[in-house]
């Protein structure tokens, strides 16, 4: 099973387009606080539409919190100063997809803890990233088809 972990996410709409991307396939979502936003706004519902009660969800207070819960698996970052991309890494099943906030990425203690740190490549270098919501989902449907789960 893959999970999708947000770290400190900011934006209620994005966390509620991956909250529908994870209902879709089944997969867990886990919320690091602390949060940009209380999980009961209105734009962070309407974004996951009538899917909630479809999501695992499963919210950590703090980076600490989580890294006690996210074992075992390995922690994949997505990050724009990732050494691989991500469709020529291998993943496996259980692996963590790690990301951090739409303003600034992953923490850097944190991102010292991931077993590995991959890119979405983008041909226009003046384009600092894609939104959390779009990188989440090619993410996740990656790592599925590698895994042979889009069955």
């Amino acid at each position: 099973m893959l999970r999708i972990a947000l770290i400190q996410p900011e934006i209620p709409p994005n966390t509620g387009n991956i909250a529908r991307t994870c209902a879709a396939t089944g997969t867990p979502l886990h919320l690091v606080g602390p949060l940009g936003f209380e999980i009961s706004d209105r734009q962070l519902k309407r974004a996951g539409l009538d899917y909630w009660p479809y999501v695992d969800v499963n919210q950590h207070q703090s980076i600490e919190a989580f890294r006690q819960a996210a074992r075992p698996g390995r922690w994949i970052a997505f990050t724009k100063n990732g050494s691989e991309n991500y469709c020529k890494f291998q993943f496996q099943p259980g692996d963590w997809l790690l990301f951090g906030r739409e303003t600034s990425g992953l923490p850097p203690e944190l991102m010292a803890d991931c077993d590995a740190k991959v890119y979405i490549p983008m041909s226009q270098k003046y384009v600092r990233s894609l939104n959390l919501s779009v990188s989440a989902a090619l993410g996740l449907f990656e790592a599925r088809r590698q895994l042979g789960y889009l069955e």
